[in-house]
């Protein structure tokens, strides 16, 4: 097929910064009509987000989160601003906001403010807390959510400050969540004829995200600790270790790989009883590790990678220092000359071994398309009704490379 699964598929998206945009990204990249909603006077503030900027209201952080989308300039607080989205929603298949949670029901972006427009339209939205609680109005984002949720007390070594996650998480999951409910929600809309609000909040996901310390603490009051060198609260080895001029990620999860491993180092102490199952590794934690340190001492980065690799899961903990042992300049080459360009480059490749793992016809993606310079353009297929009233209005329009401009913030939620 030649076609993208979302292909045909219209979505609203009134978001900015992180998380809805990391959501409405994916749905673009399967192929989606997404048409970012942008207030006047500089749109999302992740355009002016640096210390990295590609042109006026434009960032790489920006782009990070939307390529592949159309941007549209509405002012939704204005009753022409509300005119131009509303013939717009008469066309769309979805709405999508990251608005604070009070935000939909006053900017009238709910459903019951928009079926009758479209019976079938699809209104999904992202929140700090969730729209339907005495926290709807407050502020939230990643961090402070990796705060609320307790991951701070689970990251970093025992004994140091609560430390956070080095990426924003919560925003990420939290945004495909939205994605999932709203595609759930879209085939609803097939099969019945009725649209519906769909409702995730940073919270409510990082809470979820909790799994299996949360299982054990509310099940067996069970408190899971910190380990030292990152390791993994139940299997043993399954951490951060030591080489001659490094560090080094392995993961023993299995008795499999725990055998190729001791074949490797081929010490008697590691084949002593205590560390024979699963359970007594964990047991004896505090004797196997220091075992280990001293062999993975023993031998160069390199060393273990040549003898592990590909055998049981081991890799370098990548970062700077790493990328110049490993000779960095030719990895750096490498990656220019494959991308031909040092804008943000779509993971065409990923996303299709994506959809092949879900068993979906596989697809060739597109090369992505930028996000052009915020404000300019009359929208390819917006209906002639919305389309004539912005280009009277906004007579600067005009299409460049990805997609649209105008002018408007939206909103839209309820929870599924």
């Amino acid at each position: 097929m030649t076609t993208l699964p979302l292909q045909g598929t219209r979505i609203l998206a009134v978001g900015q910064y992180g998380a809805g945009p990391f959501a409405s990204m994916h749905l673009a990249d399967l192929g989606a009509e997404v048409i970012k909603i942008e207030a006047p006077g500089g749109g999302d503030v992740a355009r002016a987000t640096g210390p990295y900027f590609l042109g006026p209201d434009d960032s790489a952080f920006s782009q990070t989160f939307n390529r592949n989308k159309k941007s549209l300039v509405l002012d939704l607080k204005s009753a022409p601003g509300r005119a131009d989205f509303h013939a717009l929603v008469a066309t769309a298949d979805a709405v999508l906001n990251n608005l604070r949670g009070d935000q939909p029901g006053k900017l009238g972006l709910t459903c019951a403010s928009l079926r009758q427009i479209k019976p079938n339209i699809v209104c999904a939205h992202l929140s700090a807390y969730g729209r339907d609680n005495e926290r709807a109005a407050w502020p939230g984002y990643d961090y402070l959510m990796q705060a609320e949720a307790g991951y701070m007390h689970l990251t970093g070594e025992p004994g140091g400050p609560p430390s956070r996650m080095g990426l924003s998480m919560v925003d990420y999951i939290t945004g495909v969540t939205l994605a999932v409910g709203l595609l759930a929600a879209l085939i609803g809309a097939l099969k019945t004829g009725q649209g519906r609000d769909v409702d995730v909040s940073l919270f409510d996901v990082a809470l979820f995200q909790l799994t299996y310390p949360a299982t054990w603490f509310l099940n067996g009051g069970h408190i899971t600790q910190r380990q030292a060198q990152s390791a993994h609260p139940a299997s043993v080895p399954c951490q951060l270790f030591s080489s001659a001029d490094g560090h080094l990620f392995v993961m023993c999860m299995t008795p499999k790989f725990w055998r190729m491993l001791v074949d490797e180092i081929d010490r008697p102490a590691l084949r002593d009883a205590r560390f024979a199952s699963t359970a007594l590794r964990r047991d004896n934690r505090a004797e196997l590790i220091p075992l280990l340190d001293t062999e993975f001492a023993k031998r160069s980065t390199a060393q273990w990678l040549a003898a592990l690799a590909g055998k049981l899961p081991i890799s370098v903990p990548w970062g700077a220092s790493e990328f110049h042992t490993l000779n960095a300049q030719k990895f750096a080459e490498r990656v220019k000359a494959e991308t031909k360009s040092l804008r943000m480059r779509s993971l065409d490749k990923l996303t299709t071994d994506w959809i092949n793992r879900l068993g979906m016809t596989p697809v060739q993606l597109p090369k992505p398309k930028i996000v052009q310079a915020l404000g300019s353009n009359m929208i390819d297929g917006v209906p002639t009704s919305a389309g004539t009233a912005a280009a009277q209005k906004y007579p600067e329009f005009m299409v460049h490379g990805s997609g649209l401009r105008a002018t408007a913030p939206t909103t839209c939620g309820r929870r599924m």
